[in-house]
């Protein structure tokens, strides 16, 4: 295969950082090269000096063994790289057509959209894709995975021939997925040369044929996938060997610590459960497909969402209508969308750490600035948040550091119960490790851990006990020493319920 573009010795320095130091990378003709990393190892940077987003301080960039200058990101379009950001960078209220034509449709006489030619050029883009879409849809109207894909319908009319996908399965389901991996292998037939960023190791094999690994800002190296197994990959991300990726732990149970009962969800989707406790040092985990409802029952037991219920911790009815209340009995959240629900982004590490702990830290309507430091250096040396200082933005951390800092908001208010929603989405393995570490100290110190997650190895390999839901109900139940991937996903598509259905 003919090389389509190469990266020679890139180096790039922020304030007080080097996110890439001396970085080299390429792609072929049809290629799909993986590149992965841990959080922070430099990926996105790299992706963004190859798409114009940054510049480059030192280094060479060469399409078609021509060398190249590419100072933004039209630049970077007219040279036919584009990039696939995790954030949709699309106009919501716009039609599909008019999202892949903006600021360049077909005019009639020069002065108006020719809306006829635009919509069939649209048409023709995305059944050359095998994407089945109308085009005269509104963005906002789709799913993540139809947005994604109108993304790479519209890189594809600006005949990019360059396509990074940074972390492009991170929010969809199993399904959606497997239309993504066609999409890809359709690209590759055209020739297409794609960079594929994912924390999900397993999608490698699946669609990659060279993997790059970066440590730090370094290049580790590229190697053939077919030659490479899942543990050596591993070892090049961290730099080291995980003998396991769930760390073997025996948890010392004890006590019921919250019990749910008769709850029923008043929003949009519906949620029911009869009787469920978690109990103290426990992880209880949940499964489920995507939709089943999981994250809503939970959101509903927290307050979050409108319900009617009856809680009691450690045997004592409590009432929780409202965060402000779960937050004041001791019941934390780690909510799926970190960005959206968990962290203010524009503000610091200290701040995001203290959020749920400023009360304990005011005397007269002010906060005790020296108790507030001291809280967030303890908790960014205890769960180990990689960060200049505690006054760097959360915007600018990756994605682990984020999490990390999400979970430290809650262990500094002492909480008894954690609900932790996808606790390792769009981390890297070696972050997961330490997540699954941590989760096994709460665990450890008697806090009652409930994990919702639709990683079914990782609900085997943390959980005491598993739940699975279907249809916004608990349809199983089972000792995590009794399950199977099998069982859990028979029960996640509802056949229990079928059965008992046509027993009864």
């Amino acid at each position: 295969m003919a090389e389509l573009f190469r990266m020679e010795g890139i180096t790039k320095t922020f304030p007080g950082v080097k996110a890439l130091d001396n970085v080299s990378f390429s792609v072929d003709e049809g290629e799909v090269h993986g590149l992965v990393g841990e959080n922070g190892a430099g990926k996105s940077t790299l992706m963004k000096v190859m798409s114009g987003v940054y510049q480059a301080d030192e280094g060479r960039i060469f399409i078609r063994d021509k060398e190249v200058r590419i100072r933004n990101v039209a630049e970077a379009q007219d040279l036919g790289v584009a990039i696939i950001m995790q954030e949709m960078n699309l106009c919501p209220e716009l039609t599909i057509a008019d999202n892949i034509f903006l600021g360049r449709a077909p005019k009639i006489a020069g002065m108006f959209i020719n809306e006829k030619k635009m919509h069939a050029e649209a048409k023709k883009i995305l059944d050359d894709l095998g994407i089945d879409l109308n085009t005269y849809t509104a963005v906002k109207n789709l799913t993540i995975a139809q947005q994604q894909m109108v993304e790479i319908a519209k890189s594809i009319s600006h005949n990019a021939q360059i396509l990074v996908l940074d972390e492009p399965t991170a929010a969809l389901s199993e399904r959606e997925i497997e239309t993504l991996m066609d999409i890809i292998r359709n690209l590759q037939k055209r020739g297409v040369g794609m960079v594929y960023i994912s924390h999900r190791l397993e999608e490698l094999d699946m669609i990659c044929q060279r993997v790059s690994v970066l440590r730090d800002g370094q290049y580790q190296g590229t190697r053939d996938l077919k030659d490479l197994t899942m543990d050596e990959l591993i070892k090049m991300i961290v730099g080291r060997a995980l003998d396991d990726r769930y760390p073997k732990y025996k948890r010392t149970i004890g006590d019921v610590a919250l019990e749910i009962d008769n709850l029923v969800g008043k929003g949009k989707k519906h949620v029911a459960v009869d009787h469920l406790e978690v109990r103290h040092g426990e992880i209880l985990g949940v499964a489920g497909l995507m939709g089943a409802g999981r994250s809503e029952i939970f959101r509903a037991v927290y307050g979050a969402d409108p319900s009617t219920k009856s809680l009691k911790l450690d045997g004592k009815p409590i009432t929780v209508n409202s965060p402000a209340q779960a937050n004041k009995a001791g019941i934390g959240f780690v909510t799926e969308n970190r960005k959206l629900d968990g962290l203010a982004l524009s503000l610091d590490v200290l701040f995001n750490i203290n959020m749920a702990h400023t009360d304990a830290m005011t005397v007269g309507g002010f906060v005790k600035k020296k108790e507030e430091i001291k809280n967030a250096e303890e908790y960014i040396k205890a769960l180990r948040i990689r960060t200049p200082s505690y006054y760097q933005v959360c915007r600018n951390l990756s994605g682990g550091n984020q999490q990390k800092v999400v979970v430290a908001k809650w262990l500094c208010n002492k909480v008894n119960v954690l609900i932790i929603d996808e606790p390792t989405r769009g981390i890297d393995v070696g972050s997961k490790f330490e997540i699954y570490e941590l989760l096994n100290q709460l665990s450890d110190e008697g806090v009652a851990i409930i994990m919702i997650s639709s990683e079914l190895p990782e609900i085997l390999g943390m959980s005491d006990r598993v739940i699975v839901i279907h249809e916004g109900e608990i349809n199983g139940e089972m000792p995590t020493s009794e399950a199977t991937q099998e069982k859990l996903l028979y029960l996640a598509a509802g056949y229990n319920k079928l059965e008992n259905q046509h027993s009864a």
